[in-house]
């Protein structure tokens, strides 16, 4: 087993900051000195471009480690923030559920990955894996890999329902192939605490899921929102927003839970 600590960031709902929980809790863990690989297994390449890997710059993508088997040494790339690295995503990515049918393996291929002597070598601490928004092959596979589940939950109505099929879904995964799968936590989204259902899908989360649910909020900020735009997380483009002091919050949480 690898050192590293193996998350997968999954929620099958779009739209509920599941790449930008990915890529702005690696960057606050990067920042607190861990060594840090994001794995983007999201055929829209989001936290790849997020993170300012452009894509003419992705030679070697998941894809590449789950269809081809590559060695995940040759597919990491360096972002600009220390300590953090990434496993990009093309829209190659698109199709490998239909080519993994085929495969004895099939679900079981990013844990050999991860796993593989050469992976050992990074002397990686966190890995994260950004899961497409759906219950896919390619979210078996995160499931299969990982230690435990970071679910991100958006503070609006609807937000609670899915999440039930999630939890069958890992628990199936438990059933047949990672026995160990554990849920890391629920952290709430886009949260505004003027707004009244906000308020009251948090005080819902936190009586169904009790302490699953982690005590740092991410509010509702336009930090957050601006920050891919010019390729960098929140943290990197303003340290001071409430956003990005989320994010660092989160990942103390995170780190404290881990001991």
């Amino acid at each position: 087993m690898p050192d590293a600590k193996i998350i997968a960031v999954t929620n099958q709902k779009g739209g509920v900051g599941k790449t930008t929980t990915a890529i702005n809790l690696g960057a606050a863990l990067a920042m607190k000195g861990n060594k840090v690989l994001i794995v983007d297994l999201d055929p829209q390449g989001n936290a790849s471009t997020g993170l300012g890997i452009e894509p003419q710059d992705r030679e070697s993508t998941t894809y590449d480690l789950l269809l081809e088997e590559s060695p995940l040494e040759s597919v990491v790339l360096q972002t600009v923030i220390e300590n953090l690295w990434i496993a990009p995503a093309t829209t190659d990515l698109s199709s490998a559920d239909i080519e993994l049918v085929a495969n004895e393996k099939r679900s079981h291929l990013l844990h050999d990955s991860l796993r593989a002597p050469t992976a050992e070598r990074l002397g990686l601490d966190y890995i994260l894996i950004d899961c497409p928004p759906s219950l896919n092959l390619l979210t078996v596979n995160a499931l299969v890999a990982a230690h435990s589940v970071l679910i991100p939950l958006q503070s609006e109505f609807f937000a609670l329902e899915g999440l039930s099929q999630l939890m069958l879904t890992i628990r199936e995964v438990r059933e047949a192939a990672n026995p160990k799968l554990r849920i890391e936590g629920v952290v709430l989204t886009m949260h505004d605490m003027r707004n009244n259902l906000a308020q009251q899908v948090e005080a819902d989360a936190r009586d169904t899921l009790g302490e699953l649910v982690f005590k740092t909020v991410v509010p509702r900020n336009v930090r957050v929102s601006e920050a891919p735009s010019f390729a960098m997380p929140v943290i990197s483009y303003d340290p001071s927003s409430k956003g990005s002091q989320a994010y660092i919050s989160l990942a103390q949480e995170l780190m404290a839970k881990a001991g």
